[in-house]
């Protein structure tokens, strides 16, 4: 037996079969055209394919190195890009079910993997250092998704590109500006248009069109900010939960979800804020890092009156501490209440981040009536996911340039919440996740690091991540 996986054949059929199922996973038969490299690196051996090394004579303990650094890296990116990757909570979104500084092991294997956009990039760095992208756009791959396991379900936790990032406001380039980093441009533009508009009204006693506000806006942010596009794998990673699913309808009615007519099951760690009145006694820093409450989230110096984020169990247990007079759920909104900040951005669906909706979520091959009021709600989706020129001319909605009054949607998409309902910003705000935006699922955090109370949370590791359907 020894002997048999020895001979050359038998490794070439082992290498080839397996090959040629990984070419069938991929479903692009053109890498059928490997199979003769894979025979001459077993059985005919006439080209020397590791050329850095000498064959049949021994190499220098340099060239020992690279080669071996060679393979790691292959094998490293091959594992990245097909089988998982490690995730860090960097914000308290999700905290009650996952805390920041917890890393995480997400599996691209539970819905399948993406053969990468941009293929041509610098291994394990960020997409962008000093200000410089760290892949090149030469070569560009539509999105395709090999087999996985399953489908993003309701409830599951999601990791995903970040969809507003496709459009980001780096570093200013003018001195006029004195904000430092990385902006959504989108936020960007919205902010300014609203200023101008709120300034054109106290001033001059008018108030335009926001369109034209916003197309000023727009070209104002152009000259101050170097402004980049990119590729939907070289956007920012977030992690959320998926509160509602292709075709579902969805309304958030006092932070309480309610997909299609049932209410979202209690997860244990749902968050939103409480008031916490005291008699007069400050509370013990150390008698709530057990709920895990970070310092992102809640101030702890504003005694008698606090804000906390808690879950419904936390937030009883709090009660009973001395000192506590109430424990109360935060309304920061009423119902019809106008939040410019919350999606779809137009006064024409007057939500907020508490009372959100109802809308439902779009569906791959469903076909919907367009009108000026509803395109705010479509609008990104036909122009920015799905690559389509839209206009509006004098009331005419054109896709194409041709006239429209329905659209059919091309991907599945998908709402996603955190778990921390005041300090989360996520489809409430952005809209819509597309299917091409899905990167995988979080299986288990292998390690937790805890910056604010230092160490690590040795209770944290290795545990399971829970949909908790």
């Amino acid at each position: 037996m020894k002997n048999f996986f020895k001979d050359k054949y038998t490794r070439f059929g082992i290498a080839a079969g397996l090959y040629i199922l990984f070419v069938v996973w991929l479903g692009n038969y053109w890498f059928l055209f490997g199979l003769p490299i894979i025979f001459d690196m077993y059985v005919s051996k006439k080209v020397n394919w590791t050329f850095w090394k000498k064959r049949n004579k021994k190499n220098h303990f340099l060239i020992e190195w690279l080669d071996a650094l060679i393979f790691a890296v292959v094998a490293v990116s091959l594992i990245n890009l097909f089988l998982f990757q490690n995730y860090k909570i960097p914000t308290p979104s999700m905290e009650g079910t996952l805390l920041v500084g917890d890393h995480l092991y997400v599996s691209k294997m539970a819905y399948g993997p993406r053969t990468p956009n941009t293929p041509l990039a610098v291994p394990f760095i960020p997409n962008t250092v000093l200000n410089k992208k760290t892949y090149l756009e030469w070569i560009k791959r539509p999105y395709n998704r090999l087999k996985g396991f399953s489908d993003v379900e309701r409830n599951d936790i999601v990791v995903f590109n970040f969809p507003a990032s496709d459009t980001v406001a780096l570093e200013p380039s003018d001195h006029r500006v004195y904000a430092k980093g990385n902006f959504d441009y989108y936020d960007l533009v919205r902010d300014e248009a609203y200023a101008l508009m709120e300034r054109d009204k106290i001033q001059n006693n008018r108030q335009l069109k926001y369109s034209v506000y916003e197309n000023y806006a727009r070209k104002q942010i152009h000259k101050l900010y170097d402004i980049e596009t990119r590729p939907v794998d070289r956007r920012d990673n977030y992690i959320k939960r998926c509160v509602a699913i292709p075709g579902d309808e969805l309304v958030v009615r006092g932070n309480m979800v309610i997909v299609n007519g049932e209410e979202q099951p209690e997860f244990e760690g749902i968050q939103q804020l409480y008031r916490v009145t005291t008699d007069g006694t400050p509370i013990n820093p150390k008698s709530i890092e057990k709920f895990g409450i970070s310092r992102q989230s809640a101030d702890i110096r504003n005694n008698p009156n606090y804000l906390f984020p808690l879950t419904i169990a936390h937030a009883e247990t709090l009660s009973g501490f001395p000192g506590i007079i109430s424990v109360k759920p935060l309304q920061m909104y009423s119902r019809g209440e106008y939040d410019r900040n919350v999606y779809p951005h137009s006064s024409a669906y007057p939500w907020n981040a508490e009372y959100f909706g109802p809308v439902t979520v779009p569906a791959k091959g469903e076909t919907v009536d367009l009108t000026l009021k509803n395109l705010p709600l479509y609008s990104r989706i036909i122009n920015a996911y799905e690559k389509n020129e839209l206009q509006v001319s004098d009331s005419t909605i054109l896709i194409n340039g041709s006239p429209a009054d329905s659209y059919t949607f091309k991907m599945d998409y998908y709402f996603m919440m955190g778990d921390n309902r005041h300090n989360s910003a996520d489809s409430r705000f952005w809209g819509f996740v597309p299917e091409d935006h899905v990167i995988g699922k979080p299986r288990v955090i292998w390690l937790s690091i805890d910056k604010e109370y230092g160490g690590i949370r040795w209770n944290r590791l290795f545990r399971l991540v829970r949909s908790s359907r």
